[in-house]
């Protein structure tokens, strides 16, 4: 076998290997990379329409299949760069593309695991897939991720995806899914993009080097045996080599200006050309170009996935989702202040009651605000928030009017949420009673005197009803799912309307005491700095046989000195506050309205509070001992609270 043959059918080999990969089986010539129209972001917008326009939906499921396509392109990816690898630690020349792809594949590596991570068997199966077309049983949205990256070459810039996923809203919705999913979509459509161009990266690489082996063999030949040269020709034209830019631009560099023998070949090569209607210049400079375009879109897909790793993908979901446009017309004015995890899941629960009824997202979400706004008419508390349908009491209100049909599963678990104690108790006492009968049932009991029955039911139900408690404990921590509370979003800072005093309860018994507790007060404070977030403590005196000691006063007057210098320090007055009994209270507390007048009735007898032209950030409330008649001494605990 002679030296074209066996480059031949390396090459050979080589696509053989690139062609065993799973769904779709094709060549590099046949899945060209994902290289359409350049467009701008205001084409893009309007293609995003066009293409919506265009979608047609399958109903049903699918098989998944994009799994297993994404598998393929990383067994294609990871052989690929196997290649280039081996030519680099041989010290050959690659591409500028290939070059880009080594440097950066630790990156396409952990995109690729980011993607499996995200992509749970089944995933897709859960998207709306289209019902005809190129992309017809995969998902939309991964058509769409296919789309946005074509028309930009690979690269992927947040202003284009939002410019075109918004456009596309406009003539159809997509679903909260399908949002969450376009980044792990986009993910697989430049990996998929990055593997197309990775076949002719490896492809050129092989087609080069089948060229320049050729020319040395000639090479060699024409200085040694220039007769036999027309031999080599012949073994080269009887091997059918491919007529491709690669090879050609690679043959002609090599042999052009080596001499009138060496030119034989190249016009054997000019001659099979001209059959297409091609030349070889034309060629040469298509491979110049084509290895131009290789690297602009391997370096555009690279810019991409690092791209996708750092955008705020929460933020685009929200500023997307025709949901959240609709959640946020709350009619209470709450859900917009609320913090992303409940507003998240406020939006979860609109997507079940979608998948379980007749209505759309959007218009479960319609019908939420609607209800909404029915119960801020009639004045009833939270029934004006849109979170009382969606989440709370007034979610069988909802289901009736999106025409929920909810699982006999869904109905048992709610009418035992209904009576949880009852069950809790109800499951303690049944197994109780099953353990019981089974203990007895193995117990001689009936050979004993019947006086002995009764101490041993006792022990039997005694010893059972731990076992009982422990279980059910189990199982409800496995079939009890937690619920979080919903939550305000204060981390741009609290608002007035929710001004929040921190107070901390403690005991005045040494100065030493006073220093610490101040000074970890002044820590509370300076972490958590907000115009809003106030800070008291709540002091008592220990125990006493008299209402009154000595030392009283003098810790009082050290505490109020402290406050004093902390309200002094960080801008307030010194809000000093004492409790003098159930009739008398001191609130210390700053308006609602935002005056930092006190009122009246907020002062004591000598008008120690008096008006502060500042509002105080440091409280000290403090408890003056009461008669304790259950314990025989004077006790804070007896005295009221004076807020």
């Amino acid at each position: 076998m002679n030296a074209g043959q066996k480059i031949s059918n390396y090459l050979q080999q080589f696509k053989t290997q690139l062609l065993a990969s799973e769904w779709p089986q094709l060549s590099a010539h046949e899945e060209p990379p994902l290289r359409a129209e350049l467009f701008s972001v205001e084409q893009m917008a309007q293609h995003g329409k066009a293409l919506a326009a265009s979608h047609p939906l399958a109903s049903g499921r699918a098989p998944d299949q994009l799994l297993a396509r994404l598998a393929a392109n990383e067994a294609t990816l990871v052989e690929a760069c196997q290649l280039l690898t081996k030519a680099v630690t041989e010290n050959r020349v690659i591409s500028p593309a290939g070059e880009w792809l080594l440097d950066n594949f630790y990156l396409i590596e952990e995109q690729i695991c980011t993607a499996k991570r995200h992509l749970p068997k089944g995933y897709s199966r859960e998207l709306p897939r289209l019902s005809h077309g190129p992309s017809a049983g995969r998902p939309r949205v991964y058509d769409i991720a296919l789309e946005a990256v074509a028309h930009g070459d690979g690269r992927v810039d947040d202003e284009t995806l939002s410019r075109f996923v918004a456009a596309y809203q406009t003539v159809t919705p997509l679903k909260i899914g399908e949002l969450w999913a376009i980044p792990i979509m986009l993910r697989l459509a430049v990996i998929e993009n990055l593997r197309r161009v990775a076949v002719l990266i490896a492809a050129g690489w092989v087609e080069r080097s089948m060229a320049g082996r050729w020319a040395d063999l000639m090479t060699e030949t024409a200085e040694n045996d220039a007769k036999s040269l027309i031999l080599v020709i012949a073994d080269m034209a009887h091997s059918n080599p491919p007529m491709t830019s690669a090879f050609v631009a690679e043959l002609a560099r090599r042999l052009k200006g080596r001499g009138p023998a060496l030119a034989l070949p190249l016009t054997w090569i000019e001659q099979r050309l001209a059959e297409s209607g091609l030349t070889i210049d034309q060629l040469v400079q298509a491979e110049n170009q084509q290895q131009a375009a290789d690297q602009v879109s391997i370096s555009n897909s690279i810019g991409s996935l690092r791209m996708l790793g750092a955008m705020d993908w929460r933020d685009f979901v929200e500023t997307m989702s025709v949901v959240e446009q609709t959640l946020r017309e709350d009619p209470a004015g709450v859900y917009g202040r609320m913090d992303f995890a409940t507003r998240d899941r406020y939006r979860h629960a609109t997507e079940n009651l979608a998948k379980k009824g007749r209505f759309t997202e959007v218009e479960v979400a319609r019908q939420a605000v609607e209800l909404a706004k029915a119960g801020m008419a009639g004045k009833a508390g939270r029934t004006g928030h849109v979170g009382f349908y969606l989440i709370d009491k007034g979610l069988p209100e909802i289901e009736r009017a999106a025409e929920v049909l909810n699982s006999l599963n869904d109905l048992l678990r709610r009418k035992l949420a209904r009576h949880p104690l009852l069950v809790y108790l109800g499951a303690i006492g049944l197994i109780t009673a099953i353990l019981t009968g089974g203990f007895l049932a193995l117990a001689p009991v009936f050979a004993m005197p019947q006086w002995a029955w009764l101490p041993i039911t006792l022990l039997a139900v005694l010893a059972s009803s731990q076992l009982a408690v422990a279980l059910v404990n189990w199982l409800a921590t496995l079939l009890v799912t937690t619920k979080p509370l919903p939550r305000m979003d204060f981390s741009t800072g609290i608002p007035p309307t929710f001004q929040t005093l921190v107070v901390v309860p403690t005991m005045l018994t040494s100065a030493a005491g006073i220093e610490d507790l101040v000074e970890a007060l002044e820590v509370r404070f300076l972490a958590n700095r907000d115009p809003s977030l106030y800070f008291a403590l709540l002091t008592d005196f220990g125990d006493a046989a008299q209402e009154s000691l000595v030392a009283d006063a003098p810790l009082l007057a050290l505490a109020e000195a402290k406050i004093a210098e902390l309200n002094e320090k960080y801008g307030g007055d010194a809000a000093i506050l004492q409790a003098a009994g159930d009739d008398h209270r001191y609130k210390g507390w700053p308006q609602e309205n935002g005056s930092n007048d006190w009122p009246q009735e907020h002062r004591d007898d000598a008008g120690s509070c008096g008006q502060p032209e500042k509002t105080p950030i440091f409280f000290l409330f403090h408890r003056p001992r009461r008669w304790n008649a259950a314990q025989g001494v004077t006790s804070a605990s007896a005295a009221s609270l004076p807020i």
